[in-house]
């Protein structure tokens, strides 16, 4: 017999951490191979764990609402077979684990209440945070910690290397016979606002999902120098051309044509020619992606919103990209999506007008540079310019809003890659075969 660690699988290149949500296998339980074991969540999609091998599970070492990094061991199948299959060592991390609960059990009495971490201008991860709730360390201890992630901030180990000498520590009642060096003070969090409750006001407490995407909206904006640049486009003649062949595409393919995958073949075309949009930020270095995966931010029926990507976005035709995107969206919709469809994306594409808005500033999905919003398609006069001179039309217009990372794309390079969208939809051949 043999044990084999069932891992919690990478979900994304931004996702480290999920919570598992329900499990769908009992200790005991015979398991087969790409069977599901247990159900879990991010803030981009739930999803499924299903195991790598046959064999029964012998134990769980999670519970219901634990949050849980990528790459931890969540349970133990054992499984037939020589014991060649190596067995991996658990004994070391457990051991640590129980010398700092029992630190912090004879500390307990000395510990301040939880606080608000939200009170924080500092970002911790949703698993930093369960960690201080667990060991009850308040919001003004947890920013005395030193992080030594990117961009300093805290993580997992840092939190497990000042458990292991906080109860060694001086009470803050007592003074040290030798000055230790001040460490720099924390920003202030801004002075939170109470919300006067009136007669009838319904207090709703926000959804997991709808929690995680705040704060990955202030991570962003706390990250990127966000600047924006605006174009208007005509798309008369994408707009006269779709409505002289949708049924005929409908038809032949079986699949809608909507403006959005004419949309992603002109964003897809536009970072090929500026592939300085198409790149990450890792601390002072500058990641150039080779494939241009396109993430599609799609609104879900509950309000929240999700990111499925068009990956190799600029190897597909335009009946490839109206696959591809019909597929992801009603998948979105239905709440199917696979963790592998909401990961890779390199830029991201927003419609705005979707909901009658004529444009946006949309936040940047880290750790993309770009993102680009398309305003809603309106009838608009213009002046249209003929060999026999200029004359006032009706034509049909949108505009491109592009938001990008200050810190590495200068205002050239961002409006630059906004006008080649648009003049890639304004030269649209209206006698174009699909």
């Amino acid at each position: 017999m043999a044990k084999f660690e069932l891992k919690l699988p990478k979900m994304g290149e931004s996702v480290a951490e999920a919570t598992i949500t329900s499990w769908l296998k009992e200790v005991g339980d015979t398991i087969e191979m790409d069977e599901p074991v247990l159900e879990i969540a991010t803030d981009k999609v739930d999803s499924e764990v299903p195991s790598e091998v046959d064999g029964v599970l012998t134990e769980i070492l999670f519970n219901v609402d634990d949050v849980v990094e990528v790459g931890q061991t969540i349970a133990i199948i054992e499984t037939e077979g020589q014991a060649s299959v190596a067995t991996p060592k658990t004994t070391e991390a457990p051991a640590e684990v129980v010398a700092i609960e029992k630190t912090i059990v004879e500390a307990k009495e000395a510990v301040t209440p939880v606080a608000d971490f939200s009170d924080s201008d500092r970002f911790y991860s949703p698993l930093v945070k369960n960690i201080a709730k667990e060991e009850g360390i308040s919001l003004a201890e947890l920013e005395t910690i030193t992080g030594t992630g990117k961009e300093g901030r805290v993580t997992k180990n840092d939190m497990l290397s000042y458990l292991k000498t906080r109860g060694s520590k001086p009470t803050v009642t007592e003074t040290p016979k030798v000055a230790t060096p001040v460490k720099k003070e924390a920003p202030k969090a801004p002075v939170k606002t109470a919300v006067a409750l009136q007669e009838g006001d319904e207090v709703i407490a926000m959804s997991r999902m709808r929690k995680l995407i705040s704060g990955h909206m202030v991570n962003s904006v706390q990250t990127s120098a966000h600047v924006q640049s605006f174009v208007e486009c005509d798309v008369t003649n994408i707009w006269n051309w779709r409505a002289k062949v949708k049924d005929a595409f409908q038809k032949r393919e079986g699949e809608k044509l909507t403006f959005t995958p004419i949309f992603m073949e002109a964003v897809a075309h536009a970072l090929k020619k500026y592939p300085g949009m198409n790149v990450s930020v890792d601390g002072d270095n500058i990641i150039q992606r080779k494939n241009i995966n396109l993430g599609m931010a799609a609104a879900l029926p509950d309000g929240n919103l999700i990111v499925p990507v068009i990956k190799n976005a600029d190897q597909l035709n335009l009946v490839g990209m109206a696959k591809a995107v019909n597929n992801l969206a009603n998948n979105a919709r239905a709440g199917k999506l696979a963790p592998d469809d909401i990961q890779g994306g390199t830029y991201t594409v927003t419609n705005v007008g979707n909901f009658g808005s004529i444009m946006g500033t949309p936040i940047i999905n880290q750790p993309q540079v770009g993102i680009l919003a398309l305003g809603s398609i309106r009838k608009t006069p213009a002046v249209i310019e003929t060999p026999e001179g200029d004359f006032i039309g009706i034509r049909m217009k949108m505009y491109l809003s592009h938001s990008y990372d200050h810190r590495v794309i200068d205002g050239a390079l961002g409006g630059m890659f906004a006008k080649a969208v648009a003049d890639y939809l304004e030269a649209w051949d209206v006698n174009r075969e699909f």
